[in-house]
């Protein structure tokens, strides 16, 4: 591997190997979706969500769109990565004082392991108006809500998977009430994960395909040439939006700097399974797990706010396609 990568060995990664496509450096699973319509009772959509390795397998904070069309967060479950088994009630929070926390939506999760725990950052509700959420669990049987980082109204919630220079850092994209005409990935410090602050503007739209907004998407990949984040851009057509993947590089110690951004996207809706849903022509990220002894990717993304799939890549080609295309 030509780049070292900071995170754990993970052997039994799901990944199949294959050609990247067209100008991409990911190709798709040939199984894909890996989660269909109706996938549980109750459950119309299963997408957008996040995977991380646990135990000897996999588990997963999962947005689910019920059948009277209300979103929540539940519980997935697998040993392979590919074929996943979910909760059929949603994922229940509390309060430290063991209070209930009474969620009125959520979506879009985020899942990243942080000192020994797992932290998961997703789209909440404040009084009806969309913000960030953010929670802990340490076994995935007790969530305890940990309050809403920044006001209303903000979305795309990700956190680093360390401290950098003795702060928790967290990517948010400050939007309205509805689906933002705008977007700009922002930059928030903590030193203690209650109090967040020092907002710091990261990057906004910067090419065609994504030009009308940004948002952050999987949890950064540190690796010996800066963190690298996959996030998507959303480019306005005359058939409504495109959603696709794009790429960029910051700095390990001091991520408000943006070393490589490719200009170029790294996925976009080609498959029908991406074209054509709820809301056609979407490549959603929101994960991806690595393996730090081959730098192989399986990067989870959401399809047409309708199904769940899989692609995959190498840090290596990733990284490469980035720098070549900044």
């Amino acid at each position: 591997m030509k780049y070292t990568i900071f995170s754990e060995n993970v052997p039994n990664i799901p990944f199949a190997e294959g050609k990247s496509e067209g100008n991409s450096p990911f190709w798709r699973y040939k199984g894909n979706p890996i989660v269909e319509r109706n996938p549980v009772e109750g459950i119309a959509r299963i997408y957008n969500s996040a995977v991380v390795p646990y135990e000897d397998g996999f588990i997963g904070v999962f947005r689910g769109d019920t059948t009277n069309g209300w979103p929540f967060l539940y519980l997935g479950r697998s040993k392979d990565g590919f074929s996943f088994t979910f909760e059929k009630e949603p994922i229940v929070m509390e309060y430290a004082d063991g209070t209930p926390y009474r969620m009125e939506y959520g979506y879009d999760p985020r899942l990243v392991r942080l000192e020994g725990k797992y932290y998961v950052v997703w789209c909440d509700s404040l009084r009806g108006q969309p913000t960030i959420g953010l929670a802990v669990t340490e076994d995935f049987k007790k969530f305890r809500y940990l309050g809403q980082p920044v006001l209303p109204y903000s979305r795309n919630g990700v956190l680093f998977p360390r401290k950098i220079g003795g702060e928790y850092k967290l990517l948010t994209r400050p939007s309205d009430q509805g689906h933002t005409p705008y977007g700009d990935i922002y930059l928030s410090s903590s030193k203690d994960m209650e109090y967040w602050g020092r907002h710091t503007f990261l990057m906004g739209p910067a090419n065609n395909w994504e030009r009308l907004k940004i948002g952050a998407g999987c949890a950064p990949i540190e690796t010996s040439v800066g963190w690298l984040l996959l996030y998507h851009g959303v480019m306005l057509t005359c058939s409504g939006y495109v959603y696709s993947v794009g790429g960029a590089i910051l700095d390990r110690e001091d991520p408000a700097k943006v070393l490589y951004r490719s200009k170029d996207f790294l996925l976009t809706p080609e498959k029908a399974y991406e074209c054509v849903g709820v809301v056609p022509n979407v490549c959603f990220p929101c994960s991806a797990v690595v393996d730090a002894a081959t730098g192989r990717i399986a990067m989870y993304y959401g399809c047409a706010d309708t199904v769940f799939s899989l692609a995959f890549s190498t840090v290596d080609a990733v990284v490469d396609f980035i720098i070549a295309h900044s």
